[in-house]
């Protein structure tokens, strides 16, 4: 098993690129929901994921429905700046999926309004609206995998 990164409609191809990166490096699976805003065969996806795109576990969904129906009593955490939850007030298991919305507006309102209880947040400073997509999705897989003493890494 492993835990699972889902991209909701991501628009830039170097955040994509970089966590295919990240998913190659922690044997996280990548799930893409359509529409990209770029072309999966986009050089700029493929330098940002550098040669690791052979290493990457990558799956493609028309809607955020299909990921759901793929993942029958899975657990969603999801992304947002809204939350009152940090990340790491939750105790991770294997199997966890992530789910991230795009660069310029986040997930869909409904989509954090039906999961309250399961929407987490990175604590930031300043004026900061939030980080950038490619480095969320990496400090929480890491805090998911610390917490479960890094299975299968060295």
């Amino acid at each position: 098993m492993a835990l699972h990164i889902v991209l909701v409609e991501p628009e830039i191809p170097a955040n994509t690129g970089n966590i295919a990166r990240t998913c190659a490096a922690t044997g996280a699976h990548l799930h893409l929901v359509r529409p990209l805003g770029f072309q999966t065969d986009d050089r700029t996806l493929k330098r940002a994921g550098l040669d690791y795109w052979h290493a990457v576990n990558v799956s493609y969904y028309d809607s955020f429905a299909e990921v759901e129906k793929s993942f029958p009593g899975g657990r969603f955490f999801f992304a947002s700046t809204r939350s009152e939850k940090r990340f790491t007030d939750f105790q991770y298991r294997d199997g966890d999926v992530f789910v991230f919305g795009k660069e310029t507006k986040g997930l869909p309102d409904e989509l954090l309004e039906a999961n309250p209880e399961t929407c987490l947040r990175l604590p930031m400073t300043g004026d900061v609206r939030s980080f950038n997509l490619s480095n969320a999705a990496a400090i929480v897989v890491f805090e998911a995998l610390r917490q479960l003493d890094f299975p299968g890494m060295n």
